[in-house]
């Protein structure tokens, strides 16, 4: 158990990549706060680990989260904070398409995927990276896409949010 104690927070964790991060950390012995946008997911995914965690049941919470609000993303980590006493791991994994072709892209599809998966990935950094600062230790992984480097038909927003997010990690 490479991960037993470790206090991570898991952004997108209610399906897909996230959601096999979240049973990941679990299974290494981690202590996961599962962020997701949706109530019903948040819950349908924090019941399904539960169902099959084999012990670890009390390894998981459950938190709803956008990541566009600091409100919401400051209030989850004081509260995993005030629950665990510290944060070891962030992984910035939400993120979002809304593909057209960029002659029909509306500036409402291109601002919200970079406002989910770019400005989020800041938002839920910068929310914890004092807290890591200060602890001296901490990990933040940040979820991008091979489309950030190579581009996609159709996905004009989307490569330029996971270019930043890779920006914003060098």
């Amino acid at each position: 158990m490479r991960l037993k104690g470790k206090v991570a927070i898991i952004t997108g964790g209610a399906q897909g990549i996230g959601f096999a991060t979240c049973e990941k950390f679990l299974a290494e012995g981690a202590i996961v706060a599962l962020v997701d946008l949706r109530a019903e997911a948040v819950a349908a995914a924090v019941s399904e680990i539960k169902a099959g965690a084999n012990g670890l049941a009390a390894h998981v919470e459950g938190y709803v989260v956008d990541v566009t609000r600091r409100d919401q993303i400051d209030a989850m980590v004081e509260a995993v904070k005030a629950k665990h006493g510290r944060i070891d791991v962030l992984i910035n994994n939400a993120g979002i398409t809304m593909d057209a072709r960029l002659q029909k892209m509306s500036d409402e599809q291109f601002d919200r995927v970079i406002e989910v998966n770019l400005k989020g990935t800041y938002n839920c950094t910068r929310a914890v990276v004092d807290t890591l600062c200060a602890q001296g230790f901490g990990v933040i992984l940040n979820a991008s896409s091979v489309v950030g480097i190579y581009g996609n038909f159709g996905q004009t927003n989307y490569a330029a949010s996971k270019f930043g997010v890779i920006g914003f990690v060098k």
